[in-house]
């Protein structure tokens, strides 16, 4: 395979623009048209009469009457927990079914075995919301026969309600379950906090398979997945590890350098004029952004600021701020951990949501756009604000759009919080290996320089110069990150792994393995 130098995201488009028409790809991302074309379908007719029970997983997938080419979707909520997707795929593999698209919400380390299955020509195609571990590894060695499309949150709950991405069978791992097949992640030993991901397939899939690992003697009073949304029920020991909802970017810093970062985030917020009452807020994955909510709440508690909502991904630190007073409630589509999942269970202010009300661009009021700050993290920022989330410096895949573009796209105020350098590569670059959110929706950056203004932004400018915070041109964050990393980027190969879909349909990016020897 050709080796080819890091370039930016038109040049990769130019370059698979064919491959990517045979693909079926949608149209290419138009910053200045982003109405989507899609159009909600009405959901799937109501059930009349609770799900039959059945024996085992392998009777469920027989019930599904599953051919090869099946779309099969899952959920993360147990994230590097889950033990469901790998039991189905073994089931899958056993019945000799080939072909078959994977829709998981977002793909762990402990689903290393679909990395196999792939190899196997099992699954032939990923549609997902994020990647990482062995599978995104065997994915840039070619193991997937067919495209991998990632999707943002918001992409894919759209994607599913438009029928763009047809499920042909949900299954929901569920911690307890009811005997009309009412599922919810508030109660049982793997409790995880609302279900939000699935409430989606839920409502469309052709046929939903609630898999629980334990059975409630009463009926569920507000269940996140409905008895009239679901097919057939099926319990078993157990759904996976519960402590693997912890895990990774959903860790807040507490090194020196990431409090810092979390410490400018909330000064800059205030500089900003955000911290007033009914001020709402969200952080995105990554020790930085998840240690500013702790920053921010301490600033608010100073102002004497009381808060509307909190929403995202939920931890323990974004439970103490309401605790303290400082928010009103939270909106929640998935815990980050089990403090935030026993809040779920326990608060009458901590509200559950499914993907779609949390960041659809078809929905018509997704909490996403009635943030006044979103705090993101980024594994590179380049010249033009563009934010890469999906590509290391070596090329390899680390992740995906998740609800990045989503909360970005909404937000009033959206700010990018990283360090100059990470393993040795620049943070701070002239072009993203790979555009994930585009720079129109980023407003700030800030590193351990101090913060850089988009140009659309004077407004923002003015402000924080009169607050003085340390304002820096992003072309000279760009200079000191490349004059201290010590590692070159990996170059790329001419091996297209699939694309990037923007939360309104379109191609984003298009993604390319990375040069081998």
């Amino acid at each position: 395979m050709t080796a080819v130098p890091p370039a930016d995201w038109r040049s990769r488009l130019d370059r698979a623009a064919d491959r990517l028409a045979a693909l079926g790809a949608p149209r290419a991302f138009d910053p200045a048209d982003r109405a989507p074309r899609s159009v909600p379908h009405a959901p799937t007719p109501d059930r009349t009469h609770p799900a039959p029970r059945l024996v085992s997983l392998e009777a469920a997938l027989e019930a599904c009457g599953l051919r090869d080419g099946a779309t099969l979707s899952f959920h993360h909520h147990l994230r590097n927990g889950d033990g469901v997707l790998n039991a189905v795929l073994d089931i899958a593999a056993g019945r000799g079914l080939r072909g078959l698209r994977i829709a998981a919400s977002s793909i762990f380390p402990v689903h290393a075995p679909l990395a196999d299955h792939m190899r196997a020509r099992v699954v032939a195609e990923l549609w997902t919301d994020y990647v990482r571990g062995p599978v995104a590894e065997a994915i840039g060695d070619g193991a997937l026969s067919g495209p991998l499309v990632l999707q943002s949150h918001g992409g894919r709950a759209r994607a599913v309600a438009a029928r763009e991405l047809e499920v042909d069978a949900a299954f929901i791992a569920a911690p307890m379950a009811d005997a009309s097949g009412a599922a919810t992640g508030a109660r049982g030993r793997a409790t995880c906090g609302p279900l939000g991901y699935p409430m989606v397939d839920a409502a469309h899939a052709r046929q939903v398979v609630i898999v629980a690992e334990d059975l409630s003697e009463t009926t569920l009073i507000a269940p996140e997945i409905p008895a009239a949304r679901v097919d057939w029920l099926v319990q078993v020991p157990s759904i996976g590890d519960p402590g693997g909802v912890r895990s990774g970017t959903t860790l807040p810093a507490e090194d020196p350098v990431g409090r810092a970062l979390a410490a400018l985030a909330a000064r800059t917020a205030a500089a900003a004029g955000l911290l007033t009452d009914g001020f709402s807020f969200q952080t995105g994955a990554g020790g930085a952004p998840l240690a500013s909510a702790a920053a921010i709440g301490a600033a608010m508690g100073e102002a004497g600021v009381v808060g509307g909502f909190v929403s995202g991904g939920i931890t323990a630190a974004h439970v103490a701020l309401v605790e303290a007073g400082l928010f009103r409630e939270i909106r929640d589509v998935q815990c980050f951990d089990l403090d935030a999942a026993r809040s779920f269970a326990r608060d009458p202010w901590h509200h559950g949501m499914s993907a779609a009300e949390y960041a659809s661009p078809i929905h018509p009021d997704p909490v996403a756009h009635r943030l006044d700050l979103m705090v993101l993290g980024a594994a590179e920022i380049d010249r033009d604000f563009n934010v890469n989330v999906t590509l290391g410096g070596d090329g390899l895949l680390i992740g995906g759009p998740g609800g990045h573009p989503d909360t970005a796209a909404g937000a009033r105020v959206t700010m990018a919080l990283t360090r100059l350098t990470g393993g040795g590569h620049a943070k701070l670059v002239e072009a993203v290996r790979c555009r994930t959110t585009p720079g129109e929706d980023v407003d700030l950056v800030l590193t351990e320089m101090g913060v850089a203004v988009h140009p659309a932004r004077e407004d923002l400018r003015d402000r924080l110069a009169a607050a003085r915070i340390p304002l820096v041109e992003i072309d000279a964050m760009i200079a000191r990150a490349a004059a201290e990393a010590t590692r070159t980027p990996a170059q790329t190969s001419d091996h297209l792994l699939g694309y990037v879909e923007s939360r309104d349909g379109a191609v984003m990016d298009a993604l390319f393995a990375p040069a081998t020897g």
